[in-house]
């Protein structure tokens, strides 16, 4: 079987990786990739947004499944423009997909269905977010309406904060996807990552995982697209586990379906675990990054397989096996990310990275033959342990070995786990 992944970070390697294990898989290509990516794949320099040139490509170099990892093709309807073509993908169409494509959307449609969430209200105009600042106060958390490649949320925490937050993405900042905003209750607890893969109708949940968004320890800094991550998480137990499965996932998947819009490929849903229950952050459309990285490291079955079922409407004919322990990914960036960073510095050490722990390559690029930087994550180096703790020293022990200029990572992945569990008792 031929297979294309589209995309080109950290996400479609750790992808990659994993669907080149399978049996079933004779080549795999990636549309566009990166420098690590193409020691598993064939790279093809057409860019994740052309949608016409990845449908042509699959057809001419007849590619039997594609597998999409970023959002931003799935909102712009890629899965439509395969499906037209006779061309098997997975991913959710278009329709579905503007679960994560419009924040306003989602919100509407949890309020409809009594899917549990924040508090809220949607503005497009600095007084009517004013007004709401003077009544509900702060802190607040202001998202974008639209994609915003994982920096459209500001939590900001007084008002004169927030009046900026706001000024600048209704001004014009995040551009069009700026243009409505959610503005909602601060949520106290824990964040966890449920993702699902869904058929349409049936959900076969994955390892819970647990990503950490701001850029600095102790949660501080701004966010990014994510610093890291690690699955499982010992404290969403069987019994949270099965509340989000009742109250969120499959009250989502019954409505998208009643509403003409069936669901199929990965369900994610954001959630923070509050006193008050789990309550939905956000819905996102594909696998999380860097989850995806932790997750499919501790995934035993073959991803073509599962994905195959999905496809074809028979998740719930399928027992997916998972290796034991915890697996851990800390993200390498560039300095200067999130906001403008350096690019072009070389990368060392990554020869001398210990077997077992796998670097997946998110912004890298080869120029003139030497492996550099092209992206503000440059690397997520992943590992898997017996337990989460680890997990964790082989992934710092590799991230020490890597060296490129400006090298800068967090160095509390996975320490709020220890709130409840202690080191050496991560489950």
């Amino acid at each position: 079987m031929k297979v294309l992944v589209v995309g080109s970070g950290g996400r479609e390697h750790a992808l990659v990786w994993k669907l080149a294990q399978s049996p079933a898989v004779t080549e795999i290509y990636c549309a566009p990739g990166n420098a690590g990516i193409a020691n598993h794949a064939y790279c093809v320099p057409i860019p994740a947004d052309d949608i016409e040139g990845l449908v042509d490509f699959a057809r001419q170099a007849d590619i039997q499944l594609t597998v999409v990892g970023p959002e931003g093709p799935l909102v712009a309807g890629v899965v439509d423009a395969f499906e037209a073509a006779g061309l098997r993908i997975f991913g959710p169409r278009r329709e579905a997909a503007l679960l994560e494509g419009s924040k306003v959307w989602a919100k509407e449609f949890m309020a409809k269905e009594g899917i549990p969430t924040a508090r809220h209200t949607v503005v497009d105009n600095l007084e009517d977010a004013r007004r709401y600042l003077e009544r509900e106060g702060a802190p607040v958390v202001i998202k974008a309406d639209g994609l915003a490649a994982g920096k459209g949320v500001v939590i900001a925490e007084d008002e004169g904060e927030a009046l900026r937050a706001i000024e600048e993405m209704l001004g014009g900042r995040l551009g069009p996807a700026g243009r409505r905003l959610v503005l909602e209750e601060k949520l106290e607890g824990e964040e966890v990552s449920a993702m699902a893969l869904c058929d349409g109708e049936n959900l076969l949940p994955l390892v819970p995982s647990q990503d950490h968004k701001r850029l600095l320890d102790g949660d501080r800094g701004p966010n990014t697209g994510g610093m890291g991550a690690y699955a499982p998480v010992p404290f969403y137990d069987e019994a949270a586990a099965a509340e989000v499965m009742e109250t969120v996932l499959r009250p989502a998947v019954r409505a998208m379906a009643a509403a003409g819009r069936p669901y199929t490929g990965v369900l994610y849903a954001g959630l923070m675990l509050t006193a008050r229950g789990p309550r939905v952050l956000e819905f996102n459309c594909r696998l999380g990054d860097p989850e995806a990285q932790a997750v499919l490291m501790l995934l035993e079955s073959d991803l073509v397989e599962v994905i195959l079922a999905a496809l074809e409407g028979r998740l719930d004919r399928v027992e997916v096996k998972w290796h034991p322990g915890a697996a851990a990914c800390v993200v390498l960036a560039a300095p200067g990310y999130p906001g403008e960073y350096l690019r072009g510095e070389a990368l060392k050490g990554l020869e001398d990275v210990p077997p077992g722990v796998e670097v997946f390559h998110a912004g890298t690029a080869l120029k003139e033959g030497r492996l550099v930087t092209a992206g503000g994550r440059v690397l997520g180096v992943t590992a898997r342990g017996e337990t989460l703790e680890d997990a964790l020293k082989k992934a710092y022990d590799a991230a020490e070995i890597i060296d490129f200029p400006g090298k800068h990572y967090r160095r509390d992945i996975g320490r709020r786990a220890y709130k409840l569990f202690p080191l050496g008792q991560s489950k």
